[in-house]
């Protein structure tokens, strides 16, 4: 996944004609993330020896695994999670993002054939004996309907949001800009909310956001941008803009594409208080929370949900 091979560079490129929005910056952004942080033989190590994982599964389940396709490579921990545990990968992936996911399992395939008796894939995943379904709200309760009866992790929408005080440096407005635009904010890990207190001066933000400006060229962004904008405009609401983003004040945790929320805030404990445990959000932002630019760098141990899919899976 580090490599700069003529197949994986044929397989970046067929993702991106596939989904437009997989452009290639983010493609290697997802997959260097993935290396780094998820594949090091020392931090796989430790992770399975933290669950006490055996050598090899005396008694191997079938897992379903419904991936979903917003952002590059979104499904592949939940295939390693399944992996790990010695368990049976049957995979329907997201017709948005196929191509990478298929190309990596071909490359294992390649090096030692078992591989294909542990991961397939497939259009209709019946006679598992456990399920792992990542989608909208709305599909959730298809996935409640039809893996209802079975040990399953079904997931929702998720976002994040970020906490400033007002005395964040350039650099780590510029950072919060990564957590921002990554991906187009199309992640759950994606801010897509930002509470600043009283009298708060955007225009530093909107300044260090101006690293971004070139996602504007992207049609499919600048089409959302575009849209947002002129829904404002027709509507007489207030916004603030830097050419790329939108910044609106809305008490909405999600926001469309191209834009991005605020909420003042008079009491740093009661805002804290207000967000701690609420189901729709992944992650928080800020000193004290996780790190201005690092949301899009999970470790093994950053469950989707926060429910441990490890231990699920080493519970069937």
């Amino acid at each position: 996944m580090l490599s700069d091979s003529e197949n994986w560079r044929e397989a970046k490129a067929r993702a991106s004609r596939e989904n437009s929005w997989f452009i290639p910056e983010f493609i290697d952004l997802a997959s260097k993330n993935i290396a780094l942080y998820f594949l090091k033989k020392d931090s796989l190590t430790e992770w399975a020896n933290h669950y006490k994982l055996e050598t090899r599964n005396p008694d191997p389940k079938i897992a379903g695994i419904v991936m979903a396709g917003n952002i590059p490579l979104v499904g592949f921990h939940d295939m390693l999670c399944t992996f790990i545990t010695g368990h049976i990968s049957h995979i329907k992936a997201s017709s948005k993002d196929e191509a990478l996911i298929k190309h990596l399992t071909s490359v294992l395939a390649l090096w030692n054939d078992e591989i294909n008796e542990l991961i397939s894939f497939s259009e209709m995943l019946k006679g598992c004996d456990a399920y792992i379904a990542t989608g909208s709200n709305n599909t959730a309760g298809y996935f409640e309907y039809y893996f209802g009866k079975y040990p399953n992790i079904i997931r929702r929408n998720r976002t994040s949001v970020a906490i400033l005080s007002g005395n964040e440096t350039n650099e780590e407005l510029m950072k919060l800009a990564d957590d921002v635009y990554q991906y187009f904010g199309r992640g759950c890990r994606n801010v897509t909310k930002i509470y600043v207190p009283a009298e708060y001066d955007f225009i530093p933000l909107l300044t260090a956001f101006k690293k971004y400006n070139y996602l504007a060229d992207h049609h499919k962004y600048k089409n959302n941008y575009d849209y947002n904008l002129s829904i404002h405009l027709l509507n007489k609401k207030i916004y603030m803009s830097n050419e790329s983003l939108l910044l609106v004040e809305n008490p909405s945790f999600f926001s469309p594409i191209s834009q991005l929320n605020y909420e003042f805030y008079t009491n740093m404990d009661k805002l804290v208080a207000s967000l701690n445990g609420r189901q729709e959000l992944q992650c928080i932002v800020g000193k004290n929370f996780i790190p201005f630019g690092q949301t899009q760098t999970p470790s093994l141990y950053d469950y989707a949900d926060g429910r441990d899919t490890l231990q699920f899976l080493t519970n069937l």
